[in-house]
């Protein structure tokens, strides 16, 4: 196993990180620096300054109009969108459905949805969970009836990402109750503009509408939409949940995160406590242990090997990490983290005092959404017990 980079590699990164800088809009790299809040715009208008380079697809291969990178290259890609303070990719379309749609897509599904998500012109949404349906998510009873050339679809997705910017969606769908939960699930692409599609975003405990429930009331979705065959879906969405569980890892995010945590930290005067500058490094250790994971999966996809078994331990730790950076910087700024409004965080201030400066006022924010991390994507009490009996055994 070789964890080193090559000369070649070097230089990629070179490539990628000058292209960077001189094409991230600076607003938007304040904004992300600073955990303020990022509009549609925000990041779509990244998605499509991708989409024109051809980077947005960075995973696909050449075939399917991608830039055919390496797995280090497309991890040093992430790498240095990430540090220089890029949006994260919307991941819907380019890294999960994308990928199904190559897969197990027929060859007109392929002409007809691929351009758009390589584009960043089209916004994907995710329909898995649903209110009795998360972890477990072979129990879905969204409903789709076959009737003639096309299917009537019935039933309720909630937790969807973003969903209300959503111009399309790739659900799960119920189209038998023969046999296991397993076989009777279909995998139907959907658009969200057609008639009985209802969105209804839910507020979160950091003020935000980031995720939303969708009712499908008899929603006609032609039979041409079924991805691969009737009731093996279930397979498709094994092969796209390997990649999202991956993506959710989200190493080079915490490496942004762990500056600025260490930049609060200075400036609120902690830093030279000791006891504190440990947690920093116990932080920074895990981190860097994470990292070490990745390109060791990366090291095994180079010389062919599948590393989709765990998948599972890189969210487990991925998302444990977000959650302490998170504890860490609110302890940091200490009482001035405490204050959320909504306002202030918009505006970037809490005030004309100490400790009102422009880092803190989100901080309340982040501690809240990132509770979510170790519950979507499939739980992480649920992701220890895959890991032990495909890993361990």
């Amino acid at each position: 196993m070789d964890l080193a980079f090559t000369p070649e590699e070097q230089s990629f990164r070179e490539e990628v990180r000058t292209w960077v800088q001189a094409n991230l809009p600076k607003d938007i790299a304040h904004k992300v620096h600073n955990a303020l809040r990022l509009t549609r715009g925000d990041m779509q208008n990244w998605a499509k300054i991708l989409g024109k380079k051809g980077w947005l697809g960075f995973g696909w291969p050449k075939e399917f109009g991608g830039p055919g990178w390496t797995a280090v290259q497309k991890h040093l890609f992430e790498e240095e969108c990430a540090l220089a303070g890029a949006p994260r990719i919307i991941p819907f379309g380019p890294v999960m459905v994308a990928p199904v749609i190559m897969a197990f897509g027929n060859a007109e599904q392929q002409k007809r949805f691929l351009p758009g998500i390589a584009s960043g012109e089209v916004w994907w949404s995710q329909g898995y969970s649903e209110p009795g349906s998360g972890s477990d998510l072979a129990s879905v009873k969204t409903r789709a009836e076959r009737v003639g050339d096309k299917y009537i679809v019935n039933g309720q997705k909630t937790w969807t990402t973003l969903g209300q910017y959503g111009d399309w969606m790739f659900n799960l769908v119920r189209t038998s109750t023969e046999g296991k939960p397993q076989t009777g699930i279909s995998f139907l692409l959907l658009d969200m503009k057609s008639p009985g599609v209802t969105v209804r975003p839910i507020k979160l405990l950091d003020g935000e509408c980031e995720v939303n429930e969708v009712f499908f009331d008899n929603v006609e979705v032609p039979a041409e939409n079924l991805i691969g065959e009737e009731n093996k879906g279930w397979t498709y969405a094994k092969h796209l949940l390997s990649h999202e569980r991956t993506n959710i890892a989200d190493v080079n995010r915490s490496k942004r995160e762990l500056e600025r945590l260490k930049r609060i930290a200075k400036r609120e005067g902690v830093w030279d406590d000791q006891r504190f500058r440990d947690q920093i490094a116990l932080l920074e250790v895990d981190i860097v242990a994470l990292e070490m994971l990745v390109l060791r999966v990366l090291s095994n996809e180079k010389s062919g090997k599948n590393s989709l078994d765990i998948a599972g331990l890189l969210k487990i730790k991925g998302s444990e990490i977000q959650q302490r950076y998170g504890e860490l910087m609110m302890l940091a700024a200490g009482p001035f983290a405490l204050p959320f409004i909504e306002e202030a965080m918009e505006a970037g201030w809490q005030g004309n005092f100490p400790g009102g400066e422009t880092a803190n006022a989100p901080l309340a924010s982040t501690y809240f959404n990132l509770r979510k991390t170790t519950i979507y994507g499939g739980s992480n009490e649920v992701q220890r017990n895959i890991v032990a009996q495909t890993v361990l055994g």
